[in-house]
């Protein structure tokens, strides 16, 4: 659990690269209408939580350094007894600054009353503009009526600052108590993996599989998944971000499982493909193998120190020479990637930052370069070879096959730590998994 401490000491960073005279304002993430009146349950905005923990809609976080009269402001929705039984409860001002450590709270329906007059005088403005379009316009109508009085002596903003580079540079690298939450959500969702595998057998539908897969998050405290589970049989394994989750699981396919939960605010993503009948055919085990190799050279290179390209790179070439030894691929390997050849069967990229966000936030290049891998940075490590039904390029023998393996790596001072090992990804481990 994220510590009162390390979100405070979060907003002093924050606050400490800040220009003087500066205020930021960050807006909680409004509630989502599923469908008439109903709502998607609430998530937080992740840059709202990762400065306040507070998990609310309808509120709005104001920094202001140096202010004398506190430097943390929140503003959140009102006590309302009538409204909390039937909506749950709410911190309200006052358990704002008890509970969440705001120096000072109001109610959002003060705020435009007081927050006009927190931005006068203020001669820079840190804002991330499109992310809530209507809050946009309520900002800009603020500072447009600050400068209606400019000859009045009132003093407007000069400039508006995106506070995405700041923060999101900030979210990027992870402290301990972020890496031990993470390494929790990892072993939650491992555990669901190895729930899928000791399960599965022909006739189940991939929809049994999430059923198996997302009822172990919840048993472990993960309320939610990370992102939409992907469970997709023989050919569905092809499709990069299929859904569905819908079709029969066939005697003889592999069956591809992308999958991971979000404990605590943040996420595990982890991909693991495995024989529906928990035995691999000579042609899966192939394509397997190739794939395999690639994420442990991946994994090899993901050291601090390392551009972010390089595990990337070192997937490409040994999925590269692996088809070319199956007769997937002909020609130099050298002069196939220089082709592309390979994306045909190898389509997305080995990784992504990984954190409060599946996708999570920061920069892959710096001044135009690949930036070096640092302590303290997750990313996941997933390649993968897909060989599309359709593909009459290839043998009938190869085709439907699709296979992804992906774990979640911590970069460490003395090497890696992979926070998902704990869900089998040899043939070896597999099938004996699955045969018990």
């Amino acid at each position: 659990m994220i510590k009162a401490t390390e979100y405070q000491r979060r907003r002093q960073d924050l606050m400490a690269a800040m220009a003087a005279d500066s205020i930021a304002i960050i807006t909680a993430a409004p509630e989502r209408v599923r469908s008439r009146d109903t709502y998607f349950p609430y998530r937080q905005d992740s840059d709202f939580l990762y400065l306040t923990g507070f998990n609310e809609p309808e509120a709005v976080l104001v920094l202001i350094p140096g202010r004398t009269q506190g430097e943390f402001i929140l503003f959140c929705r009102d006590r309302d007894p009538d409204k909390e039984i039937w909506d749950g409860y709410r911190a309200g001002p006052q358990g704002a600054c008890e509970h969440y450590g705001a120096d000072d709270a109001f109610p959002i329906d003060d705020i435009d009353d007081i927050l006009p007059g927190l931005i006068e005088g203020r001669e820079r403005v840190y804002y991330a503009v499109g992310k809530d379009p209507n809050f946009d316009r309520q900002l800009m109508e603020w500072v447009n009526a600050i400068r209606a009085r400019a000859r009045t002596g009132v003093i407007p903003p000069a400039e508006f600052v995106d506070l995405d580079h700041l923060l999101h540079e900030m979210r990027l690298f992870k402290s301990a108590a972020e890496i031990k939450v993470m390494a929790k959500s990892g072993r939650i969702a491992a555990a669901a993996h190895r729930r899928a595998m000791g399960i599965c057998k022909p006739g189940m539908y991939e929809y049994q599989l999430q059923a198996e897969i997302e009822h172990e998050f919840a048993m472990a405290g993960a309320s939610f998944p990370a992102y939409s589970s992907i469970v997709g049989g023989g050919a569905n394994g092809c499709v990069l971000h299929y859904i569905e989750n819908r079709d029969r699981l066939n005697d003889g396919d592999l069956v591809l499982i992308d999958a991971g939960c979000e404990y605590q605010g943040y996420a595990s993503d982890i991909t693991r493909t495995f024989p529906v009948n928990g035995k691999f055919s000579g042609e899966q085990k192939a394509l397997y193998e190739i794939v395999l190799d690639a994420q442990h050279a991946a994994i090899e290179l993901t050291q601090n120190g390392r551009h972010w390209n390089e595990p990337h790179e070192a997937t490409v070439q040994v999925i590269t020479r692996g088809l070319v030894d199956l007769g997937l691929l002909s020609g130099d390997v050298d002069g196939l990637i220089e082709q592309g050849a390979y994306r045909d069967f190898y389509m997305h990229r080995a990784g992504h930052w990984l954190g409060m966000d599946v996708h999570d936030v920061g920069d892959y290049k710096v001044e135009h370069q690949w930036r070096l891998l640092e302590p303290g940075m997750v990313m996941t490590v997933e390649p993968g070879i897909y060989v599309g039904r359709d593909n009459t390029r290839v043998d009938e023998k190869w085709r439907g096959i699709g296979i992804r393996i992906e774990d979640n790596v911590v970069v460490t001072r003395k090497g890696t730590e992979i926070l998902t090992a704990d869900a089998p990804k040899s043939v070896d481990e597999i099938e004996a998994l699955m045969a018990d």
